[in-house]
Order: C-alpha cells, then structure tokens, then sequence
C-alpha cells in the first residue's frame, strides 16, 4: 500500500501513520531498527529496493530524506511532499520517504526526529555524496552507525582520505564492506601451509575503486609488510582486480579478470576457479545492520593502516 501525502507536515504524517497502524495492524511490532537514508531527489529507489530486500533480514522502518542538490533554487518552493509505503511495497520493513523543498529542507534532523521508532537504534545512510563529517551532521547527530559510500563521490579516492581524517567509532563504508569476501579468502589461503611469512604484497584495482586502497591498508597493516598497489583503467572488471602475495616457496595469486570469478593459483596446488562476486548494495547494507557496535578493525584500517600506505603505481591501461 502507498499513500501519498502532498504539501504536508511531519505532524499530519505521524497522525498518518498512526492510522494506517490501526487499520492494518500494528505493522511497527518487530521492527529492530530505524534506517535514516539521506539523499537527493529522483535518487531514492535505488536505495530503497537495497533497503526493502535487506529489511527481510533486519524488519525496519524505513526514512528516506531527499533533498535538493545545495545550491540549486528550489523548483517548487518551500514545502515538504511525503509518502508512506508498507505491506508488499515495502518488503519486511515500514518505508516513510520526505521530500523536502527550500527551507523546510534547512533542518533535516527535525524532520526526522519524530518519526524515530521509540528506544531502537538508528543507522543512518549516505548512498551518494555524504557530508564531510558524517558524525557531527544532523543525521548523523542521531545515529549510531553511519554508513557511507565512498565509491559514489565524485572523487573516490578523495572522498576516502576524507573518511579517514574525519573518522569517528561508528562510522563505516561500503569500500570496506565490499571487502569482506577478500578478505575471508586471503585469510584462508593464509591459514593453510606452508605458515610461511609473506615478504612482498601487491595489490591492483580499478582507478575508481576505494576499496582497493583499503585492501592495500588493511594487508599491510595485518601482516606488517609494504604494499605496493596498482589502480589502472578497467578492462572487463572493475573493482579490486587482483592480490599478489610472495613467499619462499612462491607466489599466491588471487586476480579477477572478469566480473564474478576469481582465480587462486598456489604453488604446487591445482588451479581454483572462485566465485567473487561484487557485492550489491543489498548485501552490504544487510551486513552493516548485522551489529550495530562500531565495527573496530575498520576504525584501526582507517586510521592508522590507510595514512601509512604508500601512493599507487602511476596509472596505465590494464591489457585484455
């Protein structure tokens, strides 16, 4: 069900969706969280298809606020449109979507505030452009993680150097989600013999992918070994496109020359043929909802492992 709430204020929808609680149900019972997406107009459903598909794991409420891009006049003048959308429209979880215009957009954390669910946490999202300081923002005032997108700014590489400077404990970012099959294979292969010391790692990416450096970051600083990494133009794949690891008895390769499959290639080891996969934004939401402690080991690979890791390889085109 949608209904839509033209020229309104958050009073007359919280009277609305209390209304709609009563009609159909106490549909706010087992709702876990709330999740505050903060976006602009016209890039809302990308966002929400990634939360309604995710709330299937982690039932929620759901608040998208769009708002115009700064700078731009307002098209329509000051005025807050709003929308509610529950049952098979809105997956598992209650989605509430404020658009709001010219000044009304001014204080986003009021608009917000009394749509909160009562004594459950909040999480807040940027899918695009996230302030500078995502912790002392109006939303982010609010929340107890903060999830981030560094690959959706203009300036990935930029915009994660930022997120390190700025970093408070709750933040987090999908660059580093992303990881997390990487990660887990790099550890596994570790964890076999030869147990021998890596003495060199190289790690390669596309230009525009953060999470390359990360990856950099976090091996270097885990294995306290030098990282040099390569971040060139993509051909067939994006993302992370490889790892090199050297030992004594020969080099570990995990690359990904084409989208979703990955190939291991160990010394004396047949060759293995993996499934990676670039995560969706539904797979990395439902992680970050997992727990909503801050997540540590990010907090140490941003803080201290990204500032340490030495400047990429001069750019070049990536052979077919």
């Amino acid at each position: 069900m949608i209904v839509d709430l033209p020229d309104t204020t958050t009073s007359k929808l919280s009277k609305a969706l209390v209304t709609i609680r009563e009609d159909g149900g106490a549909v706010a019972l087992g709702r876990v969280l709330t999740l505050v997406i903060s976006t602009r107009l016209g890039a809302e459903e990308e966002a929400i298809e990634a939360a309604n598909e995710a709330s299937r794991e982690h039932p929620m409420r759901v608040i998208v606020l769009s708002t115009e891009a700064d700078g731009e006049p307002s098209s329509v003048g000051d005025r807050l449109d709003a929308q509610i959308r529950v049952g098979g429209d809105a997956g598992a979880s209650e989605v509430v979507i404020l658009r709001a215009y010219g000044a009304v957009a001014d204080n986003e954390e009021s608009l917000v505030t009394g749509l909160l669910l009562p004594d459950a946490p909040v999480v807040a999202w940027w899918p695009g452009e996230a302030p500078e300081r995502v912790s002392t923002s109006p939303i982010g005032r609010i929340a107890q993680r903060r999830i981030t997108d560094a690959s959706a700014a203009a300036d990935t590489h930029a915009a994660l150097r930022g997120r390190a400077e700025n970093y408070a404990p709750g933040d987090t970012d999908f660059a580093w989600t992303r990881l997390t099959l990487w990660r887990a294979q790099l550890a596994a292969v570790l964890d076999q013999p030869p147990y021998e010391p890596v003495t060199a790692i190289e790690v390669s990416g596309a230009s525009d992918s953060p999470s390359t450096e990360l990856l950099a970051a976090w091996l270097q600083l885990q294995l306290q070994v030098t990282v040099t990494h390569e971040l060139s133009m993509a051909h067939g794949s994006s993302g992370i496109h490889g790892v090199r690891l050297t030992r004594a008895s020969g080099n570990v390769v995990l690359e990904r020359p084409v989208p979703d499959i990955a190939t291991l290639i160990q010394p004396g080891q047949p060759t293995h043929d993996l499934s990676l996969p670039r995560r969706s934004l539904r797979d990395c939401l439902a992680e970050e909802l997992r727990t909503l402690d801050p997540d540590v080991l990010y907090g140490q690979v941003i803080t201290e492992g990204l500032p340490g890791l030495g400047q990429p390889v001069t750019l070049r085109a990536r052979a077919n």
